[in-house]
This record gives C-alpha cells, structure tokens and sequence, in this order.
C-alpha cells in the first residue's frame, strides 16, 4: 500500500515478531495486517465494528482492528489467528469445533475463535447464558450458533475437570482504552504482564520566527455590546478569555506575550487533551492582534497548530463592537480526519457564538452559565445540522406555499 498523505513510525510486535514501517495515521490495523503483512486470517466484515469478523488480540484482549487505528498501538503486542497456531487453548478450540460442526462458511471463524479463547481463560465454568453473552460481538449467519456454544462449553468443561482454573483479573493491570499502552508481551497462556504508561509529550515549543502556513484558514465575525476598547482590553487578560472558550484551560500564571494551556475535547469514546503554548502580539493604537499557538496530545499522537488575527471596530449600532476574526490552521495525526474544512468552519462559528456570549455576560456584569468543561463535537455536529435541517426546511416551505396564501 502506497502512503497518499503524511506518514508515522509505527512500531509494534505482530505475533511475537517485531514490525516497523511508515503508515498514514487514517490507516486502520485490520488494513495494516492484510495490505502489509498480508495477514489475512484477520477478515473484515462490516468494518463497522458489528460483525465481530476481525477480532484480534492487542496487549492480549480481544478488539476490533477495523475501528483500531494502526498508529495509535505504538509499542503493542498484536496476536492474530496465524499467532495461535500453537497456542493450547487454540488447538483446543479448533477441533472443538470441528467435532461439534461449529464451522460452515468459516468467514466468522478466526474472530469467533479468538472472542472464545478469551471466555475460555476467563469462565470458571462453561454456563451456556454467559457464553452467549460473551460471543455477542461475533456474528455468524450460518451455523445458529448452537456448536460454537457447545464446543466452547466442552473447552471449558474439559480444562475445569484437567484442573485449569481461569485466569483472575490483574489487579495492577493498567488504565485506558486497549491499546493506547506500551505492550509487553502475550505469554503463550494469554496471561499479560502489566502494562507500562507511555512517557507524557512536553507541549512543543512556539517559534514565531518560523512562518506558520496554515493549512485551511477561514473567517469570522460577532457583536458584543460593549465599546470597541473595552471588546480589545478584555482580550489582553487571557485567563478571562480562556474561561469563555468552551474547554479551554490556562496553565500557571499568564504572561502578556506568552500563555501555556490547553483544550479538552471529545470526539465520542475519544477524549483528547490539547497542551501547548501560545504567543500573544497586541497592536494597541489599532485594536488588532495576533495568537499563534501549538499544542499536542501524547494519547493519540496528534498535533494542532493554528493562528487567530483579531481586529476590533465599531459596531452598526451605537454601543457595540465587532470583532472580525481570520483564522488559520494545519492538523497532524490521527485526529486530522476531524479537521475537514467545512466541518472546521461550521463548528467554529458555534463555538464563536458561545464564546461571544460568554465574553458579552462578563464585560456587562451579567450571570452566564460556565462554559462546558470540554468542546463536545458530537454534540456541535448535531446542534450544527439541526440548525442546517431547519433552514432548509424553511426554504422549501417558502417554494412550496402559493403565492398570495397564508
């Protein structure tokens, strides 16, 4: 597979065997095995994280590759199907399932196998009810799962009676999503070791002598009602303005030209940290400025880097100030596929919106509601194509109404 955009290092162990190589942070492990190792006992189904076909083992845990990125298991142990050719319970399972006719098509076979590996190391004893619980994520359309189910059950049966209790949860076994720790080995039992956390990333380094070319830039505007020099003074107190900004977070004390902080965001069960650091210009006599600023987040390997130049003038109304916006960006890492432009744009102008009125609540000395603790996409993206749906709905209500009716 040819790389089409900016590549990682990606290092990891694949069925005890160390693997490097450069791959774009969009690619997904399933498609890592197959296209580049051409390991393809792991199948891909609906890709959708469904149908459970891909399953495979990551720091011993059973996961979906299709939903996995292969950039974010840096330093993981990945076991496929192939890796279980001499593993015990494997073998086990295997002519299991060929005495209880639990293999038809076979295209769900290696991740069911593996989804049973884990319930045979885990059950003390072969209950039907959670075993079927347990094979929920695997789908099969050919079988009707009554052999799978029972050959499972005779696994498990047939370990309990030889005297080989389950496996007991590691107390000390680390935090946090599968995969996002260094790996440290799958033991041939499938007992792992615990995990160690990756080393924290120091926030980059701002350098305002190098030119920032964004990638995508994008423009904006809002009213607050106050004067124009109170709008630009209120921007030169940057805890304050940290404070309006949903998620947003300052870092020890503020200097006039320097600011170090971050921004929490969630992106559905993803939950990034950007930290970094900022530089601050203000042209006092023009009521205009300029943040560049860069940040990074160690848990997905990602990095943003953008530039904010303001300016503020008088508003259309007495009383008011606009503040006109340009905004720059360039996003690295596997979080780049949420920076699309459009959706970059639509979800800032909301985020500007709250920000403005936040802003406007405390220059007049009004209550407002805290910003949320985090900028919740999910929740940006449906707020933003409901307000879309609504528009459109409108227009179409405007054609189709008679002309001269109600």
């Amino acid at each position: 597979m040819t790389a089409q955009g900016p590549t990682m290092l990606l290092s990891l162990s694949v069925n005890g065997r160390a693997v490097s190589a450069e791959v774009e942070p969009r690619l997904h492990l399933a498609d890592f095995l197959r296209e580049e190792l051409n390991l393809t006992g792991t199948h891909l189904g609906c890709e959708q994280g469904v149908c459970g076909a891909c399953t495979l083992l990551l720091d011993g845990e059973p996961v979906r590759s299709c939903l996995t990125f292969a950039g974010a298991c840096g330093g993981a142990d990945v076991t496929t199907i192939e890796g279980l050719d001499k593993d015990e319970i494997a073998i086990e399972l295997r002519a299991a399932f060929n005495r209880e006719h639990a293999v038809q098509c076979g295209f769900c076979t290696p991740g069911m196998l593996i989804s049973a590996r884990d319930l045979v190391l885990r059950l003390a004893e072969p209950d039907e009810r959670r075993i079927r619980s347990g094979l929920s994520g695997n789908l099969c359309r050919c079988t009707g799962y009554v052999g799978i189910v029972q050959a499972v059950r005779s696994v498990i049966a047939a370990r309990r009676g030889r005297g080989l209790a389950p496996i007991a949860a590691d107390p000390k076994r680390g935090l946090g999503p599968v995969g996002a720790r260094i790996g440290s080995g799958l033991a041939a039992d499938g007992a792992s070791a615990p995990k160690t956390l990756a080393p924290r990333v120091p926030p980059p380094t701002v350098k305002l002598a190098a030119p920032f070319t964004p990638a995508h830039s994008f423009e904006q505007s809002f009213i607050v009602r106050c004067s124009p020099a109170e709008a630009f003074a209120a921007f030169g107190r940057i805890r304050e303005i940290a404070d309006c900004i949903p998620g947003a977070f300052v870092d020890g004390e503020p200097a006039p030209d320097r600011v170090e902080g971050g921004i929490h965001v969630r992106l559905g069960p993803i939950a990034p940290v950007f930290r970094g650091a900022a530089l601050v210009e203000r042209v006092d006599e023009k009521l205009e400025g300029r943040i560049l600023g860069t940040g990074a987040d160690a848990g997905e390997r990602s990095t943003v880097q953008g530039e904010i130049r303001y300016r503020i003038v008088s508003g259309e109304k007495p009383g008011t100030a606009r503040v006109e916006l340009a905004i720059g960006y360039a996003v690295k890492g596997a979080l780049a596929q949420f920076a699309r432009p459009a959706l970059v744009r639509n979800l800032a102008g909301r985020m500007i919106a709250e920000f403005s009125r936040n802003l406007e609540a405390r220059l007049t000395g009004r209550s407002s509601e805290a910003p949320p603790s985090e900028i919740n996409l999910p929740r940006l993206v449906l707020a933003s194509l409901s307000a879309r749906l609504a528009r459109w709905a409108k227009r179409l209500l405007a054609r189709l109404r008679p002309a001269g009716g109600d």
